[in-house]
């Protein structure tokens, strides 16, 4: 279909394009002014004390609230089992036998090499308690304040743990913990009955936390999250909804729960054979996901065994993609992937393996901009021909455009002509712009979501590449101690961005209206203000993939070059098109019978 006014379909696309990409990668952020914010602390609010198992047929109940006291004091007030792997360091609760203190050396609170490590679980009552639990539910079932007893001191990868506990019955619960040299626990619950009755209890486990966990942008779901019936749960179960709603409950088969953060996850995952009742559920400032297994009977003399698992730790995508394979289902979809995970796994994959070959992110990202831009030469190259021979014609087409004045249709119709003898197709800068929309965002969603891409450093003063560029002339680059807002905080890699946006444009075909020329001489500059408080890593994409467009269009150029004096409207030879031909009137046809005279005709 001919184009309907003087705008060029090629540019028509771009426009398009970028209002897309606008819309997807600002929009929504901008309204929610969530540009990034910097990684903050768990909310200071009042913890409750321990979660109590309710009775026999019921949920884990959410204990009312107590006093907060400090860290120190509460990993001080009660017996302990020290927690010492490569990846975990902490101590478990021997009072509850209760998972509530756990920190992950691996990774820092901030990009500073001297920050504290990460916490992921603190003591009830303290400030950010957060913690996991496992038990029995029952008339005989250890109560919250029970005091187990281990048989070692210390958990490690190579030697677990055995707690135990009996009742006044005279009952003996049992829990060997073991972990694995990640972020895995493995539970596995025992009950010996010596006594000459059988006892009903039902297996539980849960984690709780006080507060809301900082929220992230838009689009990472922060809070309790869970696979129930193969079904991922997480939109239907924010921290407000559950608030306002009251509990949210579900029954599966298998399956997992727990509480998320950006980077973090903690999930209760009990045997995946066993029927389950999984709550979450709010109550006096206390977030909890817990879930309730069948009734087992322990017979007179005789003993039953449940196993559950917790993953308490950094959402690494490889190692959340094995767990997955190793049964734990679907976990990886606790990494917020978003709409775009088809595309952005495969980026994410390409861009870690170019990470773990090069050693620097940065050079990563220009290697993975390298690659998408070869695999799409020969249609970007298709494209940047168009645009080059638009620009060849352009003096032509405004030409017509002036001879023909206010007859749109006849001056479509030479334009058309022209496109076909030149052999230009207007639409062929569609398709690369297209495809580059879901990898831009594709991008974007790795550099936002993926704890791989945390902290990590490029060249000189770009240190976080998941981060703004910090470096802004607004404080003379450091020099003044003020740090402005991130809408204006114009980095060197935004302006780098705007510039090479700009240098784009004036290769490109020039607009012949006037207020199209001046929306586009705006538009580098307000992009460039726009992708300010985005990831420097995502600017550096853009910036790079810029420079490669630039060279391309550069060498069409040369290829194509414009007359040196454009035609004017008076030596445009249009000749009008030729008549079509009167249809001829039917006659008889060969071989047929002539009327006779004497027949009268109606």
């Amino acid at each position: 279909m001919p184009p309907q006014d003087n705008q060029s379909p090629d540019v028509k696309n771009i426009v398009l394009a970028v209002v897309l990409s606008a819309f997807v990668l600002i929009g929504w952020t901008f309204v929610a002014d969530r540009f990034f914010p910097a990684e903050q602390p768990r909310p200071g609010v009042a913890a409750t004390s321990a979660a109590a198992p309710a009775a026999a047929g019921s949920a884990p109940a959410i204990a009312g609230p107590g006093a907060v006291i400090g860290r120190e004091a509460a990993l001080a007030a009660g017996p302990r089992v020290a927690i010492d792997t490569p990846r975990l360091k902490g101590s478990i609760n021997l009072t509850g036998a209760r998972f509530d203190d756990l920190v992950l050396p691996s990774y820092r609170q901030t990009n500073d090499k001297t920050s504290p490590p990460v916490r992921l679980f603190s003591p009830s009552r303290t400030a950010d308690a957060q913690f996991a639990q496992f038990g029995w539910v029952g008339a005989v079932a250890p109560p919250a304040t029970a005091v187990w007893t281990a048989d070692r001191t210390t958990l490690t990868t190579s030697a677990p743990v055995t707690l135990s506990w009996t009742s006044p019955q005279g009952l003996v619960f049992r829990q060997k913990i073991s972990v694995d040299k990640d972020f895995l626990f493995t539970v596995e619950q025992s009950i010996s009955n010596p006594g000459a009755a059988p006892v009903v209890l039902q297996p539980f486990g849960l984690v709780s936390r006080r507060g809301e966990a900082a929220a992230a942008e838009t689009n990472v779901h922060v809070g309790p999250v869970g696979v129930l019936q193969d079904t991922l749960k997480d939109s239907d179960l924010e921290f407000e909804k559950l608030r306002e709603d009251g509990p949210q409950r579900f029954t599966s088969t298998g399956g997992w729960l727990g509480l998320t953060e950006k980077y973090w996850l903690a999930a209760s995952v009990p045997d995946q054979k066993a029927k389950i009742d999984a709550t979450f559920q709010y109550a006096a400032g206390q977030y909890q996901a817990d879930w309730l297994a069948g009734a087992v009977t322990v017979p007179a003399g005789g003993s039953v065994t449940s196993t559950a698992k917790l993953f308490a730790g950094a959402k690494e995508v490889d190692l959340i993609d094995r767990y997955t394979e190793a049964g734990i289902p679907r976990l990886d979809k606790s990494v917020s992937w978003g709409w775009f995970e088809v595309i952005a796994k495969p980026i994410f994959y390409l861009l870690d393996f170019l990470f773990k070959f090069t050693g620097n992110f940065g050079i990563a990202i220009i290697g993975l901009t390298l690659i998408v831009r070869a695999i799409m030469f020969p249609i970007a190259n298709k494209q940047y021909e168009s645009m080059a021979k638009m620009r060849l014609i352009g003096p032509r087409m405004k030409a017509i455009q002036e001879k023909y004045g206010d007859d749109k249709l006849r001056a479509q119709q030479e334009i058309m002509a022209i496109y076909k003898n030149e052999k230009v197709n207007p639409l062929a800068g569609c398709l690369p712009i297209l495809l580059q929309i879901p990898i831009f965002y594709a991008l974007y969603k790795t550099l936002l979501i993926s704890i791989e891409m945390r902290h990590q450093p490029f060249v000189l003063w770009l240190t976080d590449l998941s981060a703004p560029d910090p470096l802004t002339p607004l404080n003379l680059f450091g020099l003044i101690a003020w740090q402005p807002p991130a809408m204006i905080a114009l980095g060197v890699l935004p302006i780098l961005l705007g510039v090479t946006m700009w240098l784009q444009q004036k290769l490109s075909p020039a607009q012949m209206d006037p207020v199209q020329q001046q929306v586009f001489a705006l538009m580098p500059w307000l992009f460039m203000f726009f992708m300010a408080p985005f990831a420097a890593g995502l600017q550096l994409y853009w910036t790079i993939n810029n420079l490669v467009s630039i060279g391309q269009q550069l060498y069409m150029n040369r290829k194509y070059p414009a007359p040196a004096t454009p035609p004017s409207a008076a030596v445009i030879d249009v000749k009008p098109n030729p008549p079509k031909p009167a249809p001829k009137p039917a006659g008889p046809k060969p071989g047929a019978p002539k009327p006779s005279a004497g027949r009268r005709r109606k």
